[in-house]
């Protein structure tokens, strides 16, 4: 009997130290996957991310997305990953029709109006504006992206030194490299590759859109 007991005790330890061996290994799972990836957002809060000041009401998190549904307002990534310089990002993206929204990259917090700074990876499957989902917006501009509203696409963003790429569902809709003499500002914009954060748009009071799985690694 006692030995039985014995047995017990020490299966019991060795179970218990294997699970605290796992733990934080299984926990960085959690944040960095195989490939190099790391999560920009935990499916169940804005932690590391920021609110321009005006209209902040129209973010929200649900069910492990990010959802815009309001006035103009843009989200922010502020945790410890920027700024960003060359990176590879990628999340899925989820337009209802007549939606209109945006992820900004190489940008800065800014408190009110368009972001000054970076360029705009076009959100827009069928508003009216007619440079369409995964267009570089103003630069290099996709007509027809190749999906439809109320459907998961995946959109990724791959910048390194002047080039970006902007790729749907694995498909590249556009590949610019900037010219070294590219004119910095243009109506008060600075649309020019540096480095700086992600930003996510929400564009007006009839576009809800919806992203989850927002990823980035590193290059």
């Amino acid at each position: 009997m006692q030995k039985t007991f014995c047995f017990s005790l020490i299966r019991s330890a060795l179970i218990l130290g294997l699970i605290a061996a796992l733990m934080p290994a299984n926990s960085q799972a959690e944040e960095t996957a195989e490939d190099g990836f790391v999560k920009l957002f935990d499916g169940k809060t804005m932690e590391n991310w920021k609110l321009a000041e005006e209209n902040q009401d129209a973010w929200h998190v649900e069910d492990g997305m990010l959802v815009c549904d309001g006035e103009r307002c843009h989200l922010f990534y502020d945790g410890p990953l920027q700024p960003m310089k060359d990176f590879h990002f990628r999340c899925e993206v989820m337009t209802t029709p007549g939606s209109n929204a945006g992820i900004y990259f190489h940008t800065k917090y800014q408190a009110q109006g368009w972001p000054k700074y970076g360029f705009e990876c076009q959100v827009n499957v069928s508003h009216s504006d007619p440079k369409k989902t995964s267009s570089l917006y103003g630069v290099d501009n996709v007509a027809d992206p190749g999906v439809k509203d109320n459907e998961w696409y995946t959109q990724e963003i791959i910048v390194k030194g002047n080039h970006v790429q902007l790729k749907v569902n694995g498909k590249t809709l556009v590949d610019y490299t900037e010219a070294s003499d590219k004119k910095a500002f243009s109506n008060d914009f600075e649309r020019r590759l540096n480095e700086g954060t992600i930003a996510l748009q929400a564009h007006d009071p009839k576009s809800k859109v919806y992203f989850r799985n927002l990823e980035v690694k590193p290059l």
